[in-house]
């Protein structure tokens, strides 16, 4: 029935969405949902620019970054995909997953993110540890994060700093920007301090 496989995943999603009374939040998964799976990218993609031209614009589109697990993200990426999608995409981090290797446990803070990056997106998602507890801490340096963004969207000439070098730990708080291991102190602090208290509860 379909020329091909975007436009058939398009069509789908777009009657589903529209059935559903067009939501504020409908999510859609491409195929090719990061830069290695794209052929020979993702802005020469013949797939990713048929779904960007079929899809209805309300629809979001999901993205993970350069792979499938992303240790960076760049505006520059960011601004390739949104150019190929024709809209900002929804970021679903797997930095901190580890139902592909359920040996591993992810304790660090949120980091390899480029500053300036909320402008570019239309959501992001964090796909946690399978062990509920083991996510203290990427919750809550995520949420970090997320301050020193909307600090930088109220301040737009800190925004998009990205040639510093703030992907890494770079001034942090002294400028107001993202520092990864103030972020991991201050959820270390607060986690010795949930755990203290939980001890104090009966039957713990």
């Amino acid at each position: 029935v379909f020329p091909s496989l975007a436009q058939a995943q398009a069509s789908v999603a777009n009657e589903v969405y529209q059935e559903l009374g067009q939501p504020s939040v409908f999510l859609f998964c491409p195929t090719e949902y990061c830069s290695s799976l794209c052929s020979p990218s993702p802005s020469q993609s013949c797939y990713l620019q048929t779904i960007g031209q079929e899809l209805l614009p309300g629809i979001g589109v999901i993205w993970t970054g350069p792979k499938v697990v992303s240790q960076e993200l760049s505006a520059v990426l960011l601004e390739e995909v949104e150019a190929v999608l024709r809209r900002r995409p929804v970021i679903w981090d797997n930095l901190y997953a580890n139902d592909y290797d359920c040996r591993r446990v992810f304790l660090g803070p949120y980091m390899g993110r480029a500053p300036g990056l909320m402008s570019r997106l239309h959501g992001l998602l964090l796909n946690p540890n399978c062990e509920l507890q083991a996510n203290f801490i990427p919750i809550h340096t995520l949420g970090t994060w997320f301050q020193s963004e909307l600090g930088s969207c109220a301040h737009p000439d800190h925004a998009g700093m990205e040639a510093v070098a703030a992907l890494g730990d770079s001034q942090g708080a002294q400028d107001g920007s993202y520092s990864p291991q103030e972020a991991l102190e201050l959820a270390l602090r607060d986690w010795v301090a949930e755990i203290n208290q939980q001890a104090l509860e009966p039957g713990r």
